[in-house]
């Protein structure tokens, strides 16, 4: 249904009670939630994100620490995964050292996380979402894109309606709370999603998008990191409002491929469309140390055994990947990422090893780390992967190997059979 920008829709996010004037309380239930907007029947794109979602399901879990900081992490070098709001009011953050968040707020109760309950709750909001539409594209395991364009005959309500009832049986039935962005487009959707948290339902217009984004810093446009608003504020562009003054064409000869985003997103301009089971972009697995790092020879072993894990997953996903990516965190949390492309995609834990292990070298220089990782990244069929290499034939013997080892522990378990790096490794773990 559509509605003129100078009329407002609105109804109570409690009782779904309409209300036809701006009432401050809903004029049935007496609740303040109340929700207007000129656009508000006529958006169907939405972000969905659970409200501290570990922390949330935890304080579900057991009542007593409904009122208590509660921070899911922990580990001598752990992080925070994420925290409750309570914990939040007093400065802590996802991903802080957990020293420092003890630090901020050391009356917190810390939790190990449970993901394979978390997974579970996922699973259960998931499928409540599945219900308004096949059209949800998860992002994580606790948030997604969904889109509600032509439901509003199924379900007898338009969009906004329903994602509110959404929003009241996850709280009544699964025990935690969400917050929605309603739009046009996915990027403001998930702008929305953050503005009110928790319980929050915020709605971004198509007549409203420009003056919405202009006094927003850059950063709020996906892709803007640290190193790149840095670049940006370098060049004294620091809000949306000033790249909405600016051509295309002088963003793109500026800063490339990532000047058009920066000019579309600006001005609310976002084509992108649900996709269901969107593919995974990369595969990876990272360890943090127990303590800090510093000798290749100690290094070594534990690449192996990640490389290790990230061929196990390609290959039962069938999938491979053409650029191996070296992730690395120093003792001061400053992060390095170090990546190779292949001439040809790979499947081989041999292969991602060896090329890790040619990224890893040059940083051993006495450098104490408290993370490694790696990964895959370029993901395709594994058709075209590791053919048969005619120059170097001892790889030919390892792939062989390799596969014969796959065999054992498909048969027997993982432990079945060893490589000598990952054994040395399990050697001194014991």
């Amino acid at each position: 249904m559509t509605h003129s920008p100078e009329t407002k829709s609105g109804f109570c996010r409690d009782c779904l009670t309409e209300q036809k004037a701006e009432l401050r309380r809903c004029n049935k239930c007496g609740s303040p939630r109340l929700l207007y907007h000129s656009e508000l029947y006529d958006l169907t794109i939405a972000h969905i994100d659970c409200d501290a979602f570990y922390a949330a399901v935890e304080k579900r879990d057991n009542p007593e620490l409904a009122d208590k900081p509660v921070i899911i992490g922990g580990g001598k070098r752990g992080v925070v995964s994420t925290a409750c709001y309570i914990a939040r009011i007093n400065g802590v953050r996802s991903a802080m050292p957990m020293f420092k968040a003890l630090e901020a707020c050391p009356d917190a109760v810390v939790i190990r996380p449970n993901m394979e309950k978390y997974a579970r709750v996922g699973r259960e909001v998931r499928q409540m979402m599945l219900e308004l539409t096949p059209l949800v594209q998860p992002l994580s395991i606790d948030e997604a894109f969904l889109d509600l364009a032509g439901t509003e005959r199924l379900h007898h309500d338009p969009p906004a309606r329903i994602l509110a009832k959404l929003a009241n049986r996850v709280a009544a039935e699964i025990g935690i709370s969400i917050s929605i962005g309603l739009s046009y487009c996915k990027f403001l959707a998930k702008v929305g999603s953050d503005l009110q948290k928790p319980r929050g339902f915020s709605v971004v217009g198509r007549e409203e998008a420009l003056a919405f984004l202009a006094p927003r810093p850059v950063t709020t446009i996906w892709g803007v990191g640290k190193a790149f608003n840095a670049t940006l504020e370098a060049d004294g562009i620091r809000t949306i409002g000033q790249l909405q003054t600016m051509e295309e064409g002088d963003l793109m000869r500026r800063y490339g491929s990532m000047g058009q985003r920066l000019y579309r997103l600006a001005r609310g301009i976002d084509e992108r469309t649900v996709h269901p089971n969107d593919p995974a972009k990369s595969v990876s697995a990272e360890t943090t140390f127990f303590d800090d790092i510093s000798r290749q020879e100690d290094l070594v072993p534990i690449l192996r055994r990640l490389s290790e894990k990230v061929s196990s997953r390609l290959k039962k996903r069938s999938i491979a990947g053409q650029t191996v990516v070296l992730k690395l965190k120093t003792a001061d949390f400053k992060s390095r990422t170090r990546n190779r492309r292949l001439e040809d995609p790979t499947q081989l834990a041999d292969r991602i090893f060896r090329t890790g292990l040619s990224l890893l070298q040059p940083e051993t220089d006495g450098t104490r780390f408290r993370l490694i990782g790696i990964g895959v990244t370029d993901l395709c069929d594994p058709e075209r992967a590791d053919p048969p290499d005619l120059v170097d034939r001892d790889a030919v013997r390892r792939a062989a190997a390799e596969a014969a080892m796959d065999r054992l522990r498909d048969k027997f378990g993982k432990a079945a059979v060893e490589t000598g790096y990952t054994f040395g490794e399990r050697r001194r773990d014991h």
